[in-house]
């Protein structure tokens, strides 16, 4: 079935090159109406924002340009209110604005890591907490963080970064259970791309393969009606796929193994992968815990 976004109104941050233009692009392209988002002098807008924004008005779609800095909640707010005077409502909110400050942790200052998190996690908060009243209001949104296997995996160089980008996955976790019973359908990216901030990072044939318009058609997908909810979709070079948390079933110590040489004689236990399962919250592995301790005593938690 056709994915059709007519009517909607998505905000996409960092949209004015790389990435963001191409999911702005893709949206546009079904029919949303876009805030093409980038970073400019407060105030003003960027020439990249404004030119992404006339490719899509000669294209026949709507879009207007905004420069606001995501790491300010009152500009945040002030963009909230753009889309809103124009358009009377927000269905998608696409959190792609990022920098990079790579260095080794060595090397690393406070300022650097306080820098990368600001714009990737405050940044993208500041956006979700913004649009999150007026979603549930509307019983409907859709919201994707971009993640990262820097966070997923570790990357490097990039602690900073890595720290911000699994921060993602945290706030969609949650959002999504907030989320549920208003249609808010909360996900993330996690995408390779060649961009102007992944320059000289790939090999010149890896970066040709891995362009920005081969991930964003999973962003249309994960804005769609018919979306999933808390879904880290990685993508790349015309590739997809999805990250998943598992967690072993492991062994319960109590009541005279509970040391530490307990948890090392058991090592091969706690860590057998069989039958375990993608947790789907905090309190589901509580609950799990807690079987476990009053099972292997004789406790009744009823």
């Amino acid at each position: 079935m056709k994915i059709d976004l007519e009517g909607q109104v998505a905000i996409v941050t960092g949209s004015g090159r790389g990435l963001g233009r191409t999911h702005a692009m893709a949206l546009a392209e079904r029919g949303a109406k876009v805030i093409v988002n980038d970073l400019a002098v407060e105030g003003s807008i960027s020439e990249n924002a404004q030119s992404v924004v006339d490719e899509i008005l000669n294209n026949g779609g709507e879009a207007l340009a905004n420069g606001t800095n995501v790491a300010d909640f009152d500009q945040v707010q002030a963009m909230i209110m753009q889309a809103m005077d124009a358009w009377g409502r927000i269905d998608i909110l696409v959190n792609n604005a990022g920098i990079l400050r790579d260095k080794t942790f060595l090397k690393m200052t406070p300022e650097d890591m306080r820098m990368v998190v600001d714009v990737h996690l405050m940044g993208s908060m500041y956006c979700a907490k913004a649009v999150w009243e007026i979603m549930r209001e509307q019983a409907y949104g859709r919201i994707v963080f971009t993640s990262s296997s820097s966070g997923l995996y570790g990357n490097f160089g990039q602690t900073n970064y890595g720290a911000a980008k699994m921060a993602m996955v945290g706030m969609m976790n949650t959002l999504h259970l907030e989320g549920m019973k208003y249609n808010i359908k909360v996900n993330c990216l996690a995408p390779a791309a060649g961009t102007e901030m992944t320059k000289g990072l790939f090999p010149e044939p890896v970066f040709d393969l891995l362009s920005p318009e081969a991930v964003s058609p999973g962003v249309v997908f994960l804005c769609s009606k018919n979306a999933p909810s808390r879904i880290v979709l990685g993508a790349g070079g015309g590739s997809f796929d999805v990250f998943k948390g598992f967690e072993t079933v492991g062994v319960n110590l109590l009541p005279d193994a509970l040391t530490a040489e307990g948890v090392a004689e058991h090592w091969q236990a706690i860590c057998d992968e069989k039958g375990m399962h993608e947790t789907q919250s905090g309190a589901e592995q509580t609950q799990k815990f807690a079987i476990q301790g009053a099972t292997k005593l004789g406790l009744d938690l009823s």
